[in-house]
């Protein structure tokens, strides 16, 4: 019988070892952040992920509590189960944040994201854009002579399906808010 020799360097790896190492992948998560309302914390969070190389899919921040001067920020982001762990921890570490949630991770959440897209088409292409935004339940909030502002809200995927069925019809511009998002139920 003949050895196997493995070469210097290489690694002994199975053709038919095809499972994905879990911990290598990527996994899209929302985060709910709840902080000070004071100058500099969004750059302090925002800092957080700009100095360790994470990347923010979406972004929102506004304030939720006018009298003990809260805002909450809902950022997504992407990253491998130990990343978004990370990130959980550096966020609950910096002094102006008070609760930080994954509400990927702890059950049913409401998500939504408003758009606003212009599109710009004469004829059978503007009867098309206004019977698309139709089936999509998008709202007319402008109209000239040669264009419409629609006005959508929904899931990133449906506010990406929409733009996808508005480009070849004379899409313009468009104009989103980033994800806003709460836990479901009464806690």
């Amino acid at each position: 019988m003949a050895a196997l020799k493995i070469k210097k360097g290489s690694t002994k790896h199975s053709a038919y070892n095809l499972r994905p190492n879990f911990s290598d992948v990527q996994e899209s998560h929302t985060l709910a952040v709840v902080v000070d309302n004071e100058p500099g914390v969004l750059a302090r969070v925002i800092g957080l992920f700009s100095g360790r190389g994470y990347n923010i899919e979406s972004l929102t921040v506004a304030e939720i509590d006018h009298t003990g001067h809260h805002s909450r920020i809902t950022v997504v982001t992407k990253g491998t189960p130990q990343v978004i762990e990370q990130i959980k921890a550096q966020l609950g570490r910096i002094v102006p944040v008070h609760e930080v949630h994954d509400l990927t991770v702890e059950g049913a959440a409401v998500e939504r994201e408003l758009a606003l897209l212009k599109v710009a088409g004469a004829g059978d292409k503007r009867v098309e854009a206004l019977r698309l935004a139709d089936i999509f339940r998008a709202n007319v909030v402008d109209s000239t002579l040669e264009s419409f502002v629609f006005e959508i809200t929904g899931t990133s995927e449906k506010i990406d399906a929409f733009a996808d069925l508005m480009r070849p019809l004379g899409l313009v511009e468009v104009a989103r808010t980033g994800v806003a998002a709460l836990s479901r139920g009464s806690e």
